[in-house]
């Protein structure tokens, strides 16, 4: 296309199931907006008629409006054929590049757009509008993380008679975005925006959704009957005093959610506050380099290095200090990225652990048991990645799996090590004969070590 009504075609942004968008110039205002175009017909006629009356709706309630934080819309035109809405260009990206666990924003940046994006919230209920379908992909975030909430389509106008809305339509929206209410198609009010927002958080802060699920039908029942983890329980580096927000904005009984976004915005406040303005990309990086390079990690694919990032907490050890302690029970267990640890029983040295060498393992992969049987100290200053075997176990199963299979690995090489270490002391083997498993062997006696398997 060369021209939509009187803005001449740059180039195309972009193109989705139902809608194509342009960059084009406004000759009035001599700028360049963005013009999102929809034909009608080429579905079925119902599809049409109903393209037609979200389009109709988005124009309308957008040009209502007037929000540094919502995308502006100059202009709805509807033909036969057609229709196009010419709105505000936002020279940036949308949230939705930034949920996947090896893409996410510092957390202080995630905060302040979800901080702005409450207040746009706020602004459009008190217009009487209900957006019903926020997502990452709605959100675009342009110069200076200003957030612009876009795609008002299946907007509710809280001011008509719901009864007879045309634009009311049951069940619209993303489901894993959807609130419990809205799933359950009851009446909406600006508190069904306010949860779907706290799940775009809770994804954009952890990498994954509050709910998963293989099928929709597993995932609407989670939806609706149990709560998220804990955000501190997928991603222990962020601060506690987050998870109170995330509890309220998921709540499923609304009178204990947020009751708008000025309230939701203002606990981000206090939260935000105590977060430091800085951006841990370049730190991540290096922890990732740091990750690729280790003998241990070299099967574990980029995501899932990613995902450990986020499972994990690095800490540097001073020397002489216990890891763990003979007799204690927890499931605590890491890998040693630089220094060295001693591992003893019963205060004899059994043996020294240094860069790639796991520590704690063994009670970690016991399936009923978290007793501990030996002791692990500190030699030297010692770069320790302390894994949370709570999150571990809310992680994708990709990582859970790989992390257990490198970790019996390590296991099975140091039991083969042992068992040179017994047989290296024990009397000469027993000589095997000619015979076959099926026929008589021939052998005669011999001693090595008295070794009886207990059990655990």
């Amino acid at each position: 296309m060369e021209k939509i009504g009187k803005y001449r075609v740059v180039r195309e942004l972009g193109k989705g199931a139902t809608a194509t968008v342009y960059l084009c110039d406004d000759p009035d205002s001599e700028s360049q907006v963005a013009v999102k175009v929809i034909r009608f017909g080429q579905d079925s006629a119902a599809m049409s008629r109903r393209m037609r009356k979200l389009f109709q709706n988005e124009g309308m309630v957008s040009k209502r409006l007037d929000h540094p934080n919502i995308v502006h819309v100059f202009d709805a035109v509807v033909e036969n054929d057609f229709a196009y809405l010419a709105m505000e260009y936002v020279e940036g990206f949308n949230l939705e590049q930034h949920c996947r666990i090896d893409r996410l924003l510092p957390m202080y940046r995630v905060i302040s757009i979800i901080f702005k994006c409450c207040m746009a919230l706020d602004s459009a209920y008190r217009q009487g509008i209900i957006h019903r379908d926020i997502k990452p992909a709605n959100i675009m975030v342009a110069a200076d993380d200003e957030p612009k909430i876009a795609d008002f389509g299946l907007a509710l106008n809280m001011n008509k008679d719901m009864d007879r809305d045309s634009t009311f339509i049951m069940g619209v929206g993303s489901p894993a975005y959807m609130s419990p209410e809205q799933i359950k198609g009851y009446p909406l009010n600006q508190k069904t925006d306010l949860y779907s927002l706290g799940v775009v958080m809770f994804q954009l802060l952890t990498g994954r959704l509050p709910f998963r699920a293989a099928n929709q039908a597993t995932l609407i029942y989670r939806i609706i009957n149990t709560d998220a983890p804990a955000i501190t329980a997928l991603s222990p580096n962020l601060p506690e005093g987050l998870n109170a927000i995330m509890r309220r904005a998921l709540e499923k009984d609304l009178y204990s959610r947020y009751r708008n976004g000025a309230e939701f915005a203002k606990d981000l406040a206090a939260v935000r506050y105590q977060i430091l303005e800085e951006d841990d990309t370049a730190q991540d990086m290096s922890h990732f380099e740091t990750l690729r390079k280790l003998e241990f990690f070299t099967e574990f694919e980029n995501e899932e290095l990613w995902e450990v990032l986020r499972v994990a907490v690095w800490r540097e050890i001073a020397p002489n200090v216990a890891l763990i302690r003979e007799g204690e029970r927890n499931k605590l267990f890491g890998i040693v990225i630089s220094g060295c640890v001693e591992i003893s029983i019963g205060g004899k040295a059994l043996c020294r652990l240094g860069p790639s060498e796991p520590v704690g393992e063994v009670a970690f992969l016991h399936p009923d048991s978290d007793q501990r049987y030996a002791t692990a100290v500190t030699l030297e200053k010692t770069l320790f990645l302390e894994v949370n075997a709570a999150a571990l176990a809310l992680s994708s199963e990709e990582l859970d799996g790989r992390m257990r299979n490198a970790l019996l690995a390590r296991m099975i090489r140091r039991l083969r090590e042992v068992n040179k270490i017994a047989a290296s002391l024990g009397q000469p083997a027993v000589e095997a004969g000619t015979g076959s498993l099926s026929g008589m062997p021939r052998s005669r006696p011999g001693g090595g070590l008295d070794l009886e398997l207990a059990p655990m």
